[in-house]
């Protein structure tokens, strides 16, 4: 009698691929697994770290030469090396910055993270340096600061309470999103609103094709066509307080952040800074570390 044509799966030689039961389950099929090429790339579980290991991105915005995005940049631009030769891609990994230098000058290891409230005065730019000669927050920083990056931005007309710190890694998760740290605003404007109108905002609003999450907004006082409101937000899209108040028919005269977290503004004149006590700092990452977890 002629054997039945064998119609099942076949492996790329076109030979029959036959299922073996698996040790201990008889009745269950072994499902197939595809054999990983030899020069895929690697999975990003294999970018783990292992024994202490991180990515050469990672530790060098810890140790406060930029955040990790600019890192990438600088690795791409080849300026990153290691006893003298270039490193090629972000996800190296390394336990330590020993031999580490960017643009030929030798990368110190990461210090302890420190956090700084500096108050932002109206008309500069947060950015380290600009092109056409306008003043930048780095034109106020005293000499003797370590080399502080900042934590978000303020538009160049918006003045207030800015956090800037030594550890890029830090700086990274309080501007993530999905961190949900708050930070709130008092703008001055000219035009008419209510404040069920402002109520709104709490369930979020799309302007020009950009969804905005919740916001919330309260008058403060108001008089004639003028008020202040202050506007509690976890994003911080760009101008996104200004884009949101001009959506309501608000023209923004002037945009004060008063405080990011827990950390306020408090009575702090223009320009002044102050370090945040290393005590303090502690105990705000731990609660950021723990809803973070929550979120997880």
């Amino acid at each position: 009698m002629a054997e039945a044509e064998y119609s099942g799966p076949r492996d790329s030689k076109g030979k029959p691929r036959r299922h073996l039961p698996s040790p201990g389950r008889p009745d269950e099929k072994r499902a197939f697994r595809p054999r990983r090429p030899a020069n895929a790339a690697p999975s990003k579980g294999n970018l783990e770290r292992k024994d202490g290991e991180e990515r050469i991105a990672k530790l060098l915005a810890r140790a406060g030469v930029a955040s990790r995005r600019e890192v990438e940049r600088m690795i791409a631009d080849g300026r990153v090396e290691r006893d003298g030769v270039p490193i090629t891609t972000p996800a190296t990994m390394l336990k330590t910055l020993h031999g580490i230098s960017v643009d030929g000058n030798l990368v110190k290891q990461a210090e302890p993270t420190k956090l700084f409230l500096f108050h932002k005065p109206n008309g500069c730019l947060t950015a380290e340096r600009d092109f056409s000669g306008r003043k930048t927050i780095y034109d106020f920083l005293p000499a003797d600061l370590p080399r502080l990056m900042p934590i978000g931005r303020l538009d160049l007309n918006t003045e207030g309470l800015l956090l800037m710190t030594n550890d890029g890694e830090f700086k990274r998760q309080m501007e993530l999103p999905s961190t949900g740290v708050e930070r709130t605003y008092r703008a001055r404007t000219f035009g008419d609103v209510t404040q069920e109108q402002l109520e709104d905002l709490f369930n979020g609003i799309e302007i020009d094709g950009i969804k905005y999450g919740r916001i919330h907004a309260n008058l403060e006082r108001r008089t004639g066509s003028n008020q202040w409101i202050e506007i509690t937000l976890t994003e911080g899209k760009n101008r996104e307080v200004r884009r949101v108040l001009e959506h309501l028919g608000l023209k923004v005269s002037r945009l004060i952040r008063t405080s990011y977290g827990a950390f306020t503004l408090g009575e702090m004149a223009p320009a002044d800074i102050s370090e945040v006590r290393k005590f303090d700092l502690v105990m705000f990452r731990k609660t950021l570390d723990t809803q973070l977890a929550k979120k997880g």
